[in-house]
C-alpha cells in the first residue's frame, strides 16, 4: 500500500488502485499521477475569467486541464472532465502534450496577448506533478503561470508548486463544515490552511459560488469575508481585506438540478455585505 500525500484522504492504495479522484494511482509503491500530459481542454483566455481581476488585466492567458478532482460538487460545470464516470473512465477524450510543448504554445501566443499558461477546467493540484514540471517549463520561457483550484491540497503540495505560480484563483466554496463535508465531499480546514499560506507567496483571489439554500446567508458571507480580512502578511505587502473575492451565481448543473439559479438581487446583498470587510468585492455569472 502507498499513501497519496494530495489532500486530507491520504489514500491507501494498493497496485493499480486509482483514489476517488481518479487521478492518482498505486504504482510500484508509491502514489503516481494516472494522467500525466494528458489534456482534455485547451483554449486562449481571457485573464478575467480565471477569474482574476487584479492580475495583468485586459491581457489573455493559455489554459490547460486535464482529468480528475478531489472534491464531488454536485453542481460541478465541467464534470466530463472532472468527475469519474465509470471506475476511472472519463466522457472527455485526451491528447499526450508534453511540458514542453505548452510553454512552447504559450510563447507562441504571446503575439496574440498571452501572458503564460493557467491551470485550470479540472482540479489541477491532483496532478500537480505536471503542473510543476509545467510551470517551470513555463517561467524559463520568462512567462507567467497561474493555477485555478480548489485549494485541498496539503502544503507539502503547495511547496512543489508555489516557487513557479505567480497567481492563484482558490474556491473558498462556503464556511461552514456541513457544507463542506456533506455537499462537496471536501474539508475546510485544509482549503483554508492551503489560503492562508497561498497569500505569503503569490497574487490570489478567492471565488465562493452561492448555491440557493447552502451557502447563501448574510452571516455566512460575513464571517468568510471577515476571516479573508483576518489573513495576515499577504503576498506584495497587501492585507488582508486587499484581497479580492468573487462571489458567483450559481445555474443548475449535473446532479443539482432541483433548485434555480442564484437571484441577481441575493448575490448583490451578498457583495454589500463582503464590502464591509473587503476593499475588492466582485459579483460573477450576473
Amino acid at each position: 500500500m502507498a499513501v497519496c500525500n494530495v489532500c486530507f484522504r491520504k489514500c491507501r492504495l494498493a497496485e493499480g488502485q486509482a483514489g476517488p479522484c481518479g487521478a492518482r494511482i498505486g504504482r510500484d509503491g508509491e502514489v503516481r499521477p494516472l494522467w500525466y500530459g494528458k489534456v482534455s481542454s485547451l483554449a486562449l483566455d481571457p485573464i478575467e475569467k480565471k477569474p482574476l481581476y487584479r492580475f495583468h488585466p485586459g491581457n489573455r492567458i493559455l489554459s490547460v486541464g486535464s482529468l480528475g478532482c478531489n472534491l464531488h460538487c454536485p453542481f460541478c460545470q465541467n464534470h466530463e472532465i472532472a468527475q469519474a464516470g465509470n471506475g476511472n473512465r472519463f466522457s472527455a477524450g485526451t491528447e499526450e502534450i508534453s511540458p514542453e510543448e505548452i510553454a512552447a504554445m504559450a510563447l507562441y501566443y504571446r503575439q496574440k496577448g498571452n501572458i503564460g499558461v493557467a491551470f485550470t477546467y479540472n482540479e489541477p493540484l491532483v496532478g500537480y506533478e505536471f503542473v510543476r514540471d509545467t510551470a517551470r517549463a513555463v517561467r524559463e520561457k520568462s512567462m507567467l503561470n497561474v493555477l485555478v483550484t480548489n485549494g485541498t491540497a496539503s502544503l507539502e503540495v503547495l511547496d512543489e508548486l508555489s516557487p513557479y505560480i505567480d497567481a492563484m484563483n482558490i474556491d473558498l466554496k462556503g464556511f461552514t463544515d456541513r457544507y463542506y463535508t456533506e455537499v462537496l465531499k471536501g474539508n475546510r480546514l485544509m482549503t483554508m490552511d492551503f489560503i492562508r499560506e497561498a497569500v505569503q507567496r503569490c497574487h490570489v483571489e478567492l471565488t465562493t459560488l452561492v448555491i440557493p439554500g447552502e451557502n447563501d446567508t448574510e452571516e455566512e458571507m460575513r464571517e468568510l469575508s471577515g476571516w479573508i480580512a483576518g489573513l495576515q502578511h499577504v503576498y506584495g505587502g497587501k492585507q488582508g481585506r486587499e484581497i479580492p473575492l468573487h462571489i458567483t451565481r450559481f445555474f443548475p448543473r449535473w446532479h443539482m438540478t432541483d433548485r434555480g439559479p442564484t437571484d441577481i438581487e441575493k448575490i448583490r446583498r451578498l457583495v454589500k455585505t463582503a464590502e464591509e470587510n473587503l476593499a475588492f468585492v466582485y459579483p460573477g455569472n450576473c
